[in-house]
């Protein structure tokens, strides 16, 4: 048996059991958004990297309320999760140059909610020939690029450095 050596896993396994349960709410509250990998902070959203990514520029757009469906959100909510999903797709698109997106909400756990109380947008960047052997024969997924830089690298492009 072959095995692999994934250190980092352990910081998601001991985080998923944070006081009130929500990891999106303790980002919110943290002080240090380079910490907590958020992005962007708005009235009725926020914006973080996906720290345990299924590819590389894998972003979350979320509610500052904890709330668990579309039909939970005020029309200002769910207007502004919609225009913030919208301008971090484009944000995406100027940093990376991605060739598309996956871009997607999943309600409940056997829909494949991992945290089926707060509700948010996964958007996750896409490039031609972004899948190769490696997940397809060692079922192993490269991410190429450190969370921190690519953060830094997307708040100083919103802030158009």
């Amino acid at each position: 048996m072959e095995r692999l050596w994934a250190p980092w896993r352990m910081t998601y396994i001991t985080g998923l059991s944070s006081p009130d349960g929500c990891f999106l709410c303790d980002a919110l509250k943290a002080d240090d958004d380079a910490a907590s990998l958020i992005i962007d902070r708005r009235t009725h959203t926020f914006v973080l990297l996906n720290r345990f990514p299924y590819n590389n520029g894998h972003t979350l757009v979320c509610p500052n309320a904890h709330k668990a469906g579309l039909g939970e959100l005020a029309s200002e909510e769910m207007c502004e999760l919609m225009q913030t999903t919208h301008e971090t797709m484009e944000l995406l698109k100027k940093v990376m140059r991605p060739d598309g997106f996956n871009v997607g909400m999943n309600f409940g756990r056997v829909a494949g909610a991992g945290l089926p109380g707060h509700m948010h947008v996964h958007i996750v960047p896409r490039w031609n020939g972004d899948t190769n052997f490696m997940p397809v024969l060692a079922d192993v997924k490269i991410i190429p690029q450190a969370l921190e830089d690519l953060r830094q690298l997307l708040v100083d492009a919103r802030k158009g450095s």
